[in-house]
């Protein structure tokens, strides 16, 4: 099988192979990844429970005391680097939680008992950790992804490469995140084991749910061969009342109709409860699970699911007690009649137990039911706007702003300062790059999608006003000056 490098001239290798990517992935749309080695009773089970780390550092231009002229590096070199400002001292902390679990697994798994994990990694960290020489957390990531041994046990979930929130990203540049990042996922483990990603994470959990924006989130998610995706409990709703998922334990198909009347589908797995790393560090979804019974799914009974994901190396609870936690659960668990499953592994079971997806009850992002009150899909887009533009007057807390793991952040609003570089530098990408159809292998390409995909970074907008906002415009700066002069 083709490899590719993990990075060309001093740049990550997440463009120009698009092609063999794209046939990687397709080759083995329909095989399964977990049935045949999953050992669990699928038929016999109570309930399972399911739990996704993701991990996440920005690119910076703080490789230097001049922001103009700062190298671009991983947040969490500049962390090692001057340890003693604010909670850098947390950096070793945080390296370990990023390599732990390439230790933790095969450990259970020489013990004989059945341990599981979802892993999320940004584009961004991945390439920072290379930047920063961090071979050995790389390393162990390599031996549970693509060991026969230990990958069963383990599930990669694909995201947008420079952890960029949908509901606020350009569209097509957001399509260009999704590759990028399956791309430099199969440079640096493999083809082999790209084809085995099926499920998507947001960053943030952040959904849209202005229709034409989440109907081409949903497509560029099919498009790029992906099979289901983590949602919020609290950013989407049922199509027929715009109440909240009555069986969240259950997988759902999430459906998105935009304003021409296209629609879009996939799979999706609900995680519940808002964004706490103390859910995933004390393992709280399984014991949850423990108090869950066998429900009927399309007239088959099967055992539901609680789905979780938190950062898996923020907060004090996460650094020190999950270790303890994940391991005495894992022990308890294995074998049970409430095991810890992954989320594709979960599916392959309820497709094998008869379940299709036309069998799932299904949801929309927040809000549209209302619109699909006043309008109809097909009705356009003027239109649209007419009753996007009414509802907002007529309820204050009606948005089309999207919805993510918490109800008080906006992802867009106080931040025209970071969007307008933002936006001005995506259409500048666009009539310079896309348009004219530039070759992705060429390294001008490579350097000016860095920093446009870095530039997109939710953290720029996360922590509010000052040196994060400052280094989101510096890469915006950065972008329009490659797109300016070196093409």
């Amino acid at each position: 099988m083709t490899t590719l490098p993990a990075s060309r001239d001093g740049l990550p290798n997440f463009c120009g192979a698009e092609d063999v990517v794209a046939a990687a992935i397709a080759q083995a749309r329909d095989a399964p990844v977990f049935l045949g080695g999953s050992g669990i009773a699928f038929d016999r089970i109570r309930a399972g429970c399911a739990i996704a780390l993701h991990m996440h550092q920005p690119l910076i231009p703080a490789g230097g005391d001049d922001l103009r002229s700062a190298a671009l590096i991983g947040n969490l070199q500049a962390m090692e680097a001057h340890p003693g400002i604010g909670d850098n001292h947390n950096a070793p902390a945080f390296r370990r939680c990023y390599a732990r679990m390439g230790d933790f697994v095969p450990e259970l798994l020489g013990e004989g008992k059945a341990p599981r994990v979802m892993l999320e990694y940004s584009g961004t960290l991945l390439w920072g950790l290379e930047l920063a020489g961090a071979a050995d957390v790389l390393d162990r990531l390599r031996t549970i992804t693509c060991d026969a041994r230990h990958r069963r046990a383990v599930e990669w979930l694909g995201a947008p490469w420079g952890h960029a929130v949908a509901p606020s990203t350009p569209v097509q540049d957001y399509r260009l995140h999704v590759r990028a990042w399956q791309h430099h996922f199969a440079a640096l483990f493999g083809l082999e084991a790209l084809a085995r990603v099926r499920g998507f994470s947001p960053s943030e959990m952040a959904l849209p749910n202005h229709p034409d924006v989440a109907y081409e989130f949903v497509r560029t998610l099919v498009d790029c061969g992906y099979r289901w995706i983590l949602v919020q409990e609290h950013t989407v709703e049922e199509p027929a009342t715009g109440a909240a998922p009555r069986r969240p334990h259950l997988p759902h198909r999430l459906v998105c109709r935009n304003a021409a009347g296209e629609t879009a589908s996939i799979v999706a797995l609900v995680k519940t409860q808002g964004s706490d790393t103390k859910l995933v560090a004390q393992m709280q979804p399984y014991y949850e699970a423990k108090g869950l019974s066998r429900q009927l799914l399309g007239g088959i009974e099967v055992p539901p699911l609680v789905t979780q994901v938190a950062d898996g190396e923020n907060g004090g609870v996460m650094m020190n007690e999950f270790p303890g936690k994940y391991f005495e659960v894992v022990r308890e668990a294995s074998g049970s009649a409430v095991p810890l499953v992954n989320g594709t592994e979960y599916l392959e079971h309820l497709r094998a137990a008869g379940v299709s997806d036309d069998m799932l009850p299904e949801v929309q992002p927040l809000f549209q039911h209302r619109i699909w009150a006043r309008m109809s899909p097909g009705e356009g887009s003027d239109r649209l706007r007419e009753v996007v533009a009414e509802l907002g007057r007529e309820d204050g807390r009606f948005h089309m702003e999207g919805g993510s793991w918490t109800g008080n952040l906006s992802w867009v609003r106080g931040y025209d300062n970071v969007l307008g570089p933002m936006e001005e530098a995506s259409a500048l990408f666009h009539q310079v790059v896309l348009a004219p159809g530039r070759p992705t292998k060429e390294t001008r390409y490579r350097n000016a999608l860095l920093h446009l995909l870095a530039s997109q970074t939710s953290c720029y907008r996360y922590w509010g006003q000052g040196l994060w906002t400052d280094y989101g415009r510096e890469l915006c700066r950065r972008t329009t000056e490659i797109l300016k002069h070196d093409f």
